[in-house]
């Protein structure tokens, strides 16, 4: 039986300020150097990283390099839910969860990516992408679609549970237009006419993917290496595109 206990976080950190006496800003120092051997007996996924919080005796737990849960310094209860730091009224779980969704864009290799340039392509956006997605569909039919100026590489990304994705993504990478086949295929659900036998990216794009920490699709990675799961609407796309390629320009200053 799985001895931890999901409690309440609210009732967690009350206990734990009762019982120490401590500040939300106490230092709550290193984590026990025995604490990722006991949750990895009741957590069947890979414990990333434990590290101290701002209270005393409660530690971050960072699940598959994006997850966040928190952890008593004897890993013996578990708590699933938002940090909030109420005098600055701000979730420290979403800073941390923005901070761990981020990637040296730079290092993504882009040539296993279908190109395509809108406008003056002067802005960057890296897409993992199911061809039996609906999600995926839905991003390219309505998210993308008024997008401009922009240059999009379409990492094909076939997930185990679409058991035809893999082949279309070959098919579609195999084509002599990947960026018309990609189309084609996402608007009118038309393959290209090929065996889909040519040398392709595909397991590449898995593998990147998961040392990414991507699992799922639509994934957008911005020119600043912020990663966005889901069909994000338009208008926040084009947001996050202006702030990564400003951030982008005042690094190379």
């Amino acid at each position: 039986m799985l001895q931890h206990r999901r409690i309440a976080l609210g009732l967690l950190l009350a206990g734990t300020l009762i019982s120490t006496g401590c500040s939300a800003a106490a230092d709550s120092g290193a984590p026990p150097a025995d604490l990722k051997a006991k949750l990895s007996k009741h957590i069947n996924r890979e414990i990333t990283s434990i590290s101290k919080t701002p209270i005393k005796g409660l530690y971050e737990v960072v699940i598959d390099k994006r997850e966040i849960i928190y952890s008593d310094a004897k890993g013996e209860y578990i708590v699933q839910g938002d940090l909030v730091d109420l005098a600055k009224r701000i979730s420290l779980t979403k800073e941390r969860e923005a901070e761990l969704s981020v990637t040296d864009f730079s290092k993504i290799p882009l040539a296993d990516g279908i190109k395509e340039i809108r406008g003056d392509g002067s802005r960057k956006l890296v897409v993992f992408s199911d061809p039996d997605c609906p999600f995926c569909k839905k991003l390219e039919q309505q998210s993308l679609a008024s997008i401009d100026n922009v240059t999009i590489y379409t990492f094909l990304f076939p997930l185990s549970i679409h058991p035809d994705a893999e082949r279309k993504s070959r098919l579609i990478w195999c084509a002599d237009d990947q960026a018309t086949a990609w189309k084609g295929f996402m608007f009118q659900n038309q393959l290209p006419d090929n065996k889909g036998e040519c040398p392709n990216p595909v397991a590449k794009n898995l593998k990147l993917g998961e040392s990414l920490g991507i699992n799922g699709t639509p994934a957008l990675i911005f020119e600043n290496g912020r990663i966005v799961a889901g069909a994000v609407p338009g208008d926040v796309i084009d947001r996050l595109l202006n702030e990564a390629k400003a951030e982008a320009a005042s690094k190379k200053k």
